[in-house]
């Protein structure tokens, strides 16, 4: 069994390494297609524009995930049905679940890989937009005299956010007394940030308002505040584009849309996906190795025929899912997660006829 589940291993890793480094050099082939006389205007030289598809590389890769799975399990199971493989696997009393344990494996392993692609990604694409002139540096600049609605310590006010020092000046935070907690009011001369200890205030003084009346106020020379969980990015002006935010930045984000009161419906899709994307590696592996194991047709066009249908159609479920959640049509999450769901029944059904 151990050299039958290699061999299989084997097959599905060969193409799928193949098609998921291939697919990115057909983006980027079309990419520079359709824009490279927008790139020769804004002079781009050849070093800058190679330099912008090695950061949008695993953006590209991360979208080769879901097709490259299926192509490699509709050849894998395909191929083995073609050359009487599964029947002669069957004729030994192995089963055809036993033969797709390991590929279910290895999707397993790629949903992992393809989530934290989608945490990379933004980062990547964030150094792109800023070396093709789409977009600063976010942390260029000043913030002078703003107002935020934090998400745990209330209302913050500051007179200047200095994000590539990390450092604020005169800073009000305000968070107002509820469900029997004190409201607390703190002043401080100035705030600086570190990645493992978030903010510290100086030279200030807290307040605190007991729902009884009561009234302690204590100077301090420094103070941590744990609550204050945002970042100095978190606080400018322009926040980033959605496909610029990791999942923990988004969820800050849609969190302060949601206390001032706006729309935050088509980010909150925007985030799903983030999951529900990688997700669905593992779930076009089900909804496709059952496709091809009573057909011994058509061969490599056939299979890629399948590939190709199945996976414009999931990605079409997915674009009308995030429309429809945006304008509020739908729950964000079952617009996010639907088409995962529909293809996951489709397969679960389409498994359990297949003869084993």
């Amino acid at each position: 069994m151990s050299i039958l589940s290699r061999y299989v291993a084997r097959q599905f890793l060969a193409t799928f390494i193949m098609l998921v480094l291939g697919l990115p050099l057909l983006f980027i082939i079309g990419d520079i297609t359709d824009n490279i006389d927008k790139y020769i205007d804004r002079g781009i030289t050849g070093r800058r524009l190679f330099m912008s598809y090695v950061y949008q590389f695993p953006l590209f890769v991360l979208y080769g995930f879901p097709i490259a799975a299926l192509v490699a399990t509709v050849f894998t199971i395909g191929g083995m049905t073609r050359h009487q493989e599964i029947t002669a696997a069957k004729a030994g009393g192995i089963s055809f679940y036993r033969l797709f344990l390991p590929i279910l494996t290895l999707g397993l392993l790629l949903v992992a890989g393809a989530f934290g692609l989608s945490e990379l990604v933004p980062i990547t694409l964030e150094k792109r937009a800023v070396l093709m002139g789409e977009q600063t540096s976010s942390t260029k600049g000043p913030r002078l005299s703003f107002v935020y609605q934090t998400e745990r310590e209330g209302v913050l006010t500051a007179r200047r956010l200095d994000p590539s020092g990390g450092e604020m000046n005169q800073i009000v935070l305000e968070r107002n007394a509820a469900r029997g907690q004190p409201g607390i009011h703190r002043m401080a001369q100035r705030a600086a940030w570190t990645k493992r200890g978030g903010w510290k205030l100086y030279q200030g003084y807290t307040r605190i308002l007991h729902p009884d009346g009561r009234e302690v106020t204590a100077r301090f020379d420094s103070l941590r505040v744990p609550g204050l969980v945002e970042t100095p990015e978190d606080f400018l002006g322009e926040p980033k584009e959605p496909e610029q935010m990791r999942y923990a930045e988004m969820s800050r984000f849609i969190g302060a849309i949601e206390r001032s009161g706006g729309d935050a419906n088509p980010l909150r899709v925007e985030r799903g996906q983030k999951i529900a994307i990688p997700v669905a590696v593992i779930i076009i592996i089900i909804f496709g190795a059952p496709l091809v194991t009573s057909s011994q047709r058509g061969g490599t066009a056939y299979g890629v025929g399948i590939s190709l249908g199945v996976t414009i159609i999931y990605l079409l479920l997915f674009r009308v899912g995030k429309a429809l959640g945006s304008s509020g049509a739908v729950d964000p999450v079952v617009a996010a997660w639907g088409p995962n769901v529909l293809f996951l029944v489709a397969g679960l059904i389409l498994m359990f006829r297949v003869r084993t």
